[in-house]
Protein backbone atom coordinates (compact mmCIF):
# COMPACT_ATOMS: atom_id res chain seq x y z
CA UNK A 1 0.00 0.00 0.00
CA UNK A 2 1.47 3.10 -1.25
CA UNK A 3 1.75 6.45 1.54
CA UNK A 4 -0.28 8.17 -1.10
CA UNK A 5 -3.32 6.28 -0.57
CA UNK A 6 -3.34 6.53 3.09
CA UNK A 7 -2.43 8.94 6.22
CA UNK A 8 1.30 9.33 6.75
CA UNK A 9 1.98 7.40 10.38
CA UNK A 10 2.73 11.46 11.70
CA UNK A 11 -0.84 12.21 10.78
CA UNK A 12 -2.09 8.83 12.04
CA UNK A 13 -0.92 9.91 15.39
CA UNK A 14 -2.45 13.21 15.91
CA UNK A 15 -4.56 13.20 18.97
CA UNK A 16 -8.66 12.11 18.67
CA UNK A 17 -10.87 14.71 18.36
CA UNK A 18 -13.68 13.71 20.68
CA UNK A 19 -16.26 16.32 19.24
CA UNK A 20 -16.02 14.94 16.31
CA UNK A 21 -16.41 11.37 16.73
CA UNK A 22 -19.18 12.17 19.24
CA UNK A 23 -21.11 13.69 16.63
CA UNK A 24 -20.67 11.08 14.28
CA UNK A 25 -21.26 8.00 16.28
CA UNK A 26 -23.76 9.22 19.50
CA UNK A 27 -27.19 8.82 19.26
CA UNK A 28 -29.10 9.44 16.99
CA UNK A 29 -26.16 9.65 14.47
CA UNK A 30 -24.67 5.99 15.70
CA UNK A 31 -25.12 3.47 17.96
CA UNK A 32 -22.91 4.82 20.96
CA UNK A 33 -25.61 6.16 24.27
CA UNK A 34 -22.59 8.31 25.48
CA UNK A 35 -18.85 8.66 24.72
CA UNK A 36 -15.52 9.86 26.74
CA UNK A 37 -13.11 10.50 24.91
CA UNK A 38 -9.76 11.85 27.24
CA UNK A 39 -6.47 12.23 26.49
CA UNK A 40 -4.98 10.14 28.54
CA UNK A 41 -5.76 7.09 31.24
CA UNK A 42 -3.99 4.67 32.80
CA UNK A 43 -6.39 2.35 31.39
CA UNK A 44 -10.08 2.47 29.70
CA UNK A 45 -11.76 -0.49 31.38
CA UNK A 46 -10.77 1.11 35.04
CA UNK A 47 -12.26 4.52 33.49
CA UNK A 48 -15.34 2.42 32.81
CA UNK A 49 -15.47 0.54 35.90
CA UNK A 50 -14.90 3.44 38.10
CA UNK A 51 -17.83 4.70 35.76
CA UNK A 52 -20.18 2.30 36.67
CA UNK A 53 -19.22 1.91 40.94
CA UNK A 54 -19.64 5.32 41.04
CA UNK A 55 -23.61 4.85 41.54
CA UNK A 56 -24.51 6.83 38.18
CA UNK A 57 -26.64 4.96 35.20
CA UNK A 58 -24.00 4.47 32.65
CA UNK A 59 -26.22 3.13 29.65
CA UNK A 60 -25.80 0.28 27.35
CA UNK A 61 -23.53 0.74 24.93
CA UNK A 62 -21.72 3.84 26.59
CA UNK A 63 -17.97 4.28 25.04
CA UNK A 64 -14.80 5.14 26.76
CA UNK A 65 -11.68 5.96 24.57
CA UNK A 66 -8.45 7.46 25.96
CA UNK A 67 -5.70 9.05 23.71
CA UNK A 68 -3.37 7.13 25.48
CA UNK A 69 -3.13 4.36 27.60
CA UNK A 70 -0.17 4.70 30.23
CA UNK A 71 -1.23 1.13 32.01
CA UNK A 72 -3.28 -0.89 29.98
CA UNK A 73 -4.44 -4.15 31.07
CA UNK A 74 -4.50 -7.58 30.48
CA UNK A 75 -5.48 -11.16 30.77
CA UNK A 76 -4.02 -12.22 34.33
CA UNK A 77 -3.06 -8.90 35.54
CA UNK A 78 -0.46 -8.50 32.49
CA UNK A 79 -0.10 -5.04 31.56
CA UNK A 80 1.01 -2.98 28.28
CA UNK A 81 2.19 0.58 26.93
CA UNK A 82 2.77 1.65 23.55
CA UNK A 83 3.87 4.75 22.02
CA UNK A 84 1.59 7.93 22.40
CA UNK A 85 -0.64 7.89 19.36
CA UNK A 86 -0.06 4.39 18.05
CA UNK A 87 -2.83 2.61 18.90
CA UNK A 88 -6.63 2.71 19.87
CA UNK A 89 -7.52 2.16 23.22
CA UNK A 90 -11.34 1.42 24.29
CA UNK A 91 -13.50 0.35 26.27
CA UNK A 92 -17.43 0.04 25.96
CA UNK A 93 -20.23 -0.92 28.44
CA UNK A 94 -22.42 -3.90 27.44
CA UNK A 95 -25.70 -5.01 29.10
CA UNK A 96 -26.83 -6.99 26.46
CA UNK A 97 -30.12 -8.73 27.31
CA UNK A 98 -28.99 -12.55 27.13
CA UNK A 99 -28.87 -14.94 29.66
CA UNK A 100 -25.69 -13.82 32.35
CA UNK A 101 -23.94 -17.66 31.26
CA UNK A 102 -24.16 -16.25 27.78
CA UNK A 103 -21.57 -13.51 28.80
CA UNK A 104 -18.75 -15.82 28.50
CA UNK A 105 -19.22 -15.25 24.50
CA UNK A 106 -18.46 -11.58 24.65
CA UNK A 107 -14.93 -11.59 24.29
CA UNK A 108 -14.82 -13.72 20.94
CA UNK A 109 -17.74 -11.63 19.72
CA UNK A 110 -16.19 -8.37 20.67
CA UNK A 111 -12.89 -9.77 18.94
CA UNK A 112 -15.40 -10.93 16.12
CA UNK A 113 -15.93 -6.82 15.96
CA UNK A 114 -12.65 -6.34 15.83
CA UNK A 115 -11.97 -8.81 12.36
CA UNK A 116 -14.66 -7.58 10.60
CA UNK A 117 -13.58 -3.47 11.20
CA UNK A 118 -10.12 -4.89 10.00
CA UNK A 119 -12.04 -6.68 6.85
CA UNK A 120 -12.97 -3.06 5.54
CA UNK A 121 -8.86 -2.07 5.39
CA UNK A 122 -7.69 -4.35 3.51
CA UNK A 123 -6.74 -6.80 6.17
CA UNK A 124 -7.54 -10.07 6.79
CA UNK A 125 -7.83 -11.23 10.80
CA UNK A 126 -9.30 -13.87 12.69
CA UNK A 127 -9.53 -14.79 16.39
CA UNK A 128 -7.22 -16.99 18.73
CA UNK A 129 -8.69 -17.87 21.59
CA UNK A 130 -9.92 -16.56 23.82
CA UNK A 131 -9.24 -12.97 23.01
CA UNK A 132 -6.99 -12.00 20.69
CA UNK A 133 -7.32 -10.52 17.24
CA UNK A 134 -4.36 -12.30 15.06
CA UNK A 135 -2.78 -11.57 11.26
CA UNK A 136 -0.52 -13.70 9.13
CA UNK A 137 3.11 -12.89 9.23
CA UNK A 138 4.46 -11.40 6.43
CA UNK A 139 8.21 -12.57 6.97
CA UNK A 140 7.64 -16.36 6.63
CA UNK A 141 9.43 -16.79 10.47
CA UNK A 142 7.50 -18.95 13.59
CA UNK A 143 7.61 -17.42 16.86
CA UNK A 144 7.20 -19.79 19.39
CA UNK A 145 4.01 -20.25 20.99
CA UNK A 146 2.41 -18.48 17.99
CA UNK A 147 3.85 -19.82 14.55
CA UNK A 148 2.92 -17.62 12.08
CA UNK A 149 0.03 -15.81 13.69
CA UNK A 150 1.10 -12.23 15.06
CA UNK A 151 -1.33 -10.23 17.79
CA UNK A 152 -2.83 -6.88 16.08
CA UNK A 153 -5.37 -6.41 18.69
CA UNK A 154 -6.40 -7.72 22.08
CA UNK A 155 -9.73 -8.05 24.24
CA UNK A 156 -10.11 -7.64 27.71
CA UNK A 157 -13.75 -8.20 29.27
CA UNK A 158 -14.92 -7.52 32.35
CA UNK A 159 -18.00 -8.52 34.30
CA UNK A 160 -19.84 -5.72 36.76
CA UNK A 161 -22.88 -6.81 37.69
CA UNK A 162 -25.20 -6.62 35.26
CA UNK A 163 -22.60 -5.07 32.58
CA UNK A 164 -19.63 -6.47 30.93
CA UNK A 165 -16.63 -3.64 30.10
CA UNK A 166 -15.76 -4.48 26.73
CA UNK A 167 -11.80 -3.46 26.48
CA UNK A 168 -10.14 -3.06 23.19
CA UNK A 169 -6.82 -2.65 22.56
CA UNK A 170 -5.65 -2.33 18.61
CA UNK A 171 -1.82 -1.74 17.41
CA UNK A 172 -2.64 0.90 14.44
CA UNK A 173 0.56 2.56 13.62
CA UNK A 174 3.55 0.92 15.32
CA UNK A 175 6.63 0.81 13.26
CA UNK A 176 7.90 -2.77 13.57
CA UNK A 177 11.12 -2.04 15.81
CA UNK A 178 8.23 0.06 18.12
CA UNK A 179 6.61 -3.55 18.54
CA UNK A 180 6.82 -5.17 22.29
CA UNK A 181 7.20 -8.56 21.45
CA UNK A 182 7.96 -10.48 18.74
CA UNK A 183 4.63 -12.20 18.08
CA UNK A 184 3.11 -8.17 17.70
CA UNK A 185 2.19 -6.87 14.71
CA UNK A 186 -0.06 -3.44 13.63
CA UNK A 187 -2.05 -2.24 11.02
CA UNK A 188 1.19 -0.61 9.54
CA UNK A 189 2.90 -3.36 9.88
CA UNK A 190 0.09 -5.31 7.82
CA UNK A 191 -0.50 -3.05 5.06
CA UNK A 192 -3.96 -1.79 6.34
CA UNK A 193 -5.55 0.83 3.66
CA UNK A 194 -6.05 3.10 6.79
CA UNK A 195 -4.37 4.32 9.70
CA UNK A 196 -7.15 6.61 10.70
CA UNK A 197 -7.96 5.67 14.72
CA UNK A 198 -11.25 7.44 14.89
CA UNK A 199 -12.65 6.02 11.64
CA UNK A 200 -11.09 2.50 13.16
CA UNK A 201 -13.02 3.57 16.27
CA UNK A 202 -16.08 4.15 14.25
CA UNK A 203 -16.35 0.84 12.13
CA UNK A 204 -15.47 -1.37 15.42
CA UNK A 205 -18.50 0.43 17.52
CA UNK A 206 -20.86 -0.03 14.30
CA UNK A 207 -19.98 -3.62 13.78
CA UNK A 208 -19.94 -4.27 17.74
CA UNK A 209 -23.12 -3.06 17.23
CA UNK A 210 -24.45 -5.07 14.65
CA UNK A 211 -22.65 -8.04 16.39
CA UNK A 212 -24.50 -7.79 20.05
CA UNK A 213 -27.88 -6.96 18.36
CA UNK A 214 -27.86 -9.73 16.55
CA UNK A 215 -27.08 -12.00 19.32
CA UNK A 216 -29.60 -10.74 21.20
CA UNK A 217 -31.79 -11.85 18.69
CA UNK A 218 -30.88 -15.27 18.56
CA UNK A 219 -27.92 -15.98 20.88
CA UNK A 220 -27.45 -19.43 19.60
CA UNK A 221 -25.59 -17.93 16.23
CA UNK A 222 -22.58 -16.85 18.53
CA UNK A 223 -21.05 -20.21 18.57
CA UNK A 224 -21.29 -20.69 14.85
CA UNK A 225 -19.97 -16.77 13.85
CA UNK A 226 -17.14 -17.75 16.31
CA UNK A 227 -16.36 -20.66 15.21
CA UNK A 228 -15.88 -19.78 11.62
CA UNK A 229 -13.78 -16.96 12.31
CA UNK A 230 -11.25 -18.83 14.48
CA UNK A 231 -7.98 -19.85 13.88
CA UNK A 232 -7.01 -21.49 16.63
CA UNK A 233 -9.50 -24.20 15.64
CA UNK A 234 -7.24 -27.07 13.54
CA UNK A 235 -4.32 -26.18 15.00
CA UNK A 236 -1.93 -28.24 17.22
CA UNK A 237 -1.46 -26.54 20.24
CA UNK A 238 -0.85 -26.57 24.33
CA UNK A 239 -2.89 -25.21 27.00
CA UNK A 240 -1.58 -23.46 30.02
CA UNK A 241 -3.86 -24.30 32.54
CA UNK A 242 -3.62 -22.04 35.64
CA UNK A 243 -3.21 -24.31 38.99
CA UNK A 244 -3.07 -27.86 36.35
CA UNK A 245 -0.88 -29.55 34.42
CA UNK A 246 -0.50 -27.85 30.66
CA UNK A 247 -2.36 -29.86 28.18
CA UNK A 248 -1.44 -30.57 24.51
CA UNK A 249 -3.50 -32.00 21.91
CA UNK A 250 -5.70 -30.56 18.70
CA UNK A 251 -7.83 -27.93 19.01
CA UNK A 252 -11.13 -29.14 17.39
CA UNK A 253 -14.11 -27.02 17.94
CA UNK A 254 -15.49 -24.64 20.80
CA UNK A 255 -18.38 -26.42 23.17
CA UNK A 256 -21.79 -24.46 23.17
CA UNK A 257 -20.43 -22.09 26.52
CA UNK A 258 -17.55 -21.00 24.47
CA UNK A 259 -15.00 -23.65 25.49
CA UNK A 260 -12.22 -24.97 23.14
CA UNK A 261 -12.51 -28.18 22.94
CA UNK A 262 -8.96 -30.00 22.23
CA UNK A 263 -8.14 -33.35 21.61
CA UNK A 264 -5.34 -35.04 23.64
CA UNK A 265 -2.77 -37.12 21.68
CA UNK A 266 -4.23 -40.63 23.07
CA UNK A 267 -7.90 -39.31 21.81
CA UNK A 268 -9.51 -37.94 24.82
CA UNK A 269 -11.51 -35.47 24.80
CA UNK A 270 -11.19 -31.92 26.91
CA UNK A 271 -13.20 -28.72 27.07
CA UNK A 272 -10.80 -25.78 28.28
CA UNK A 273 -12.76 -23.00 29.62
CA UNK A 274 -10.26 -20.76 30.51
CA UNK A 275 -6.42 -20.90 29.41
CA UNK A 276 -3.60 -19.53 27.57
CA UNK A 277 -3.28 -21.41 23.82
CA UNK A 278 0.45 -21.65 22.30
CA UNK A 279 0.80 -22.73 19.09
CA UNK A 280 2.91 -26.13 18.62
CA UNK A 281 5.50 -24.91 16.42
CA UNK A 282 7.56 -26.59 14.04
CA UNK A 283 10.74 -25.98 16.07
Amino acid sequence: MSVETRESIEESRLALDGKQLGACLTWPSGPLARLTVVPESDSTNSDALAALRSGGRVPHFSAFVSDYQRAGRGRSGRTWETPRGTSLTMSVVLRPEVARGSFVWVPMLSGLAVVRALAGLGVSARLKWPNDVVVDSDDGEEVPGWGMDRKVAGILCEVELDAVVVGIGVNVSQRSEELPVAHATSLEVAGASSLARGALFGRIVRELDAIIVGWEREPAMAHDLVARACATVGEGIVVEIPGAAPLSGTAVGLSSDGGLEVRLAGGEMRTVLAGDVRVRTAH
